[in-house]
């Protein structure tokens, strides 16, 4: 089983659905603050982080 960095299956697949939908129907190109998609890229990095964190406490 490969590991998938804490992220479940249904995460995953939620996740990818709402990025490529703001990418074909979102708002225009924002400025990264502002930006959905890299709010969304942004968050998915800090729940793997925190994730990462927690099994280098076990």
């Amino acid at each position: 089983m490969r590991n998938r960095d804490g992220l479940t299956l249904g995460y995953r697949f939620t996740w990818r659905l709402n990025w490529l939908l703001l990418h074909v129907a979102g708002p225009a190109e924002q400025a990264d603050d502002t930006d959905p998609r890299r709010r969304m890229e942004r968050e998915r990095a800090a729940r793997v982080a925190r994730y990462r964190a927690e099994q280098g406490k076990s």
